[in-house]
């Protein structure tokens, strides 16, 4: 099968899948699947992190991530309570994704301090297991805190698969001005702008399902846009400096588990920023 038909098989496979869960599913099983690739994509980041020398603390960083979803998953669904497993003030802090944020910069610096590694070896690996922590886990947990409006989850995921697509398609059938060519020689700002023009317009056709006025939606298309750009740009640089195509090869036609959500990495806390001072959209 050919990459783009392994690529389109793909999507016909898992996005079905992915409306069920966001629309369908419980908050507690949306936080297990986000779990799961996080952890995914942290052992595909840390991966691409040892081809250049710089191996990290990928088990630390990995448990510290499951703390910061699970924390999102307690303040999406879960109402701080006096009673349940951690009564009190305890179960209100470890409720809080701060927490395992201090937690990671206390034991990574512990770890740094106490390696039998040089310091230049140490310190590298600090700051790539910090990197995966700040630039995957944290951003990509706010994937649960969206959940508590499915409606308007579903809706940036559509942005982003929308101007993904249409970037591809006319990058493929147009593109001759190059975006970044050190970083990705196949981008282009056809592509680039095929994708904002893309988004927009499925902001426009999705009208008021998500409860959201045209402007604000129009808004959050381009906010999507330019962020999953950057993002997915960013996973590029990432992959150059190791000295490789794709990030893995869990997905056919599309790579790894970072290949395929790299547009979300900034797209979805740029997202959640927008709406945090108000209730979000039902």
């Amino acid at each position: 099968m050919s990459g783009t038909g392994a690529r389109v098989l793909t999507a016909i496979v898992l996005i079905p899948l992915v409306v069920w869960l966001v629309l369908w599913g419980p908050t507690w099983l949306v936080a297990i699947v986000v779990a799961g690739i996080i952890l995914l994509a942290l052992h595909e980041f840390f991966a691409l992190g040892a081809k250049m020398n710089m191996p990290g603390y990928p088990k630390f960083t990995m448990l510290c991530a499951l703390g910061i979803v699970w924390a999102m998953a307690f303040q999406a669904r879960w109402e701080f309570r006096d009673t349940g497993p951690f009564p009190g003030q305890f179960e209100r802090l470890m409720g809080f994704p701060e927490l395992y944020i201090v937690l990671f910069m206390i034991g990574a610096a512990v770890l740094t301090l106490l390696s039998k590694r040089a310091i230049v070896e140490a310190l590298p690996s600090s700051a790539v297991s910090a990197g995966a922590l700040l630039f995957i886990a944290w951003p990509l947990s706010y994937l649960v805190r969206l959940h508590e409006a499915p409606r308007f989850l579903l809706f940036v995921l559509v942005l982003v698969w929308v101007g993904d697509t249409a970037a591809f398609l006319a990058g493929r059938a147009m593109g001759k001005h190059l975006l970044a060519p050190v970083i990705s020689p196949k981008k282009t700002w056809e592509g680039a702008v095929a994708n904002l023009l893309g988004s927009l317009l499925a902001a426009y056709v999705f009208f008021g399902w998500p409860n959201v006025p045209l402007v604000e939606r129009l808004i959050v298309a381009v906010l999507v846009s330019v962020a999953g750009q950057i993002g997915d740009l960013f996973e590029s640089a990432w992959k150059r400096g190791a000295g490789v195509k794709d990030s893995g090869s869990l997905l056919p036609g599309h790579g790894g588990i970072l290949d395929r959500i790299d547009a979300l990495l900034l797209a979805v806390p740029v997202v959640w920023w927008y709406f945090s001072k108000v209730p979000l959209p039902r």
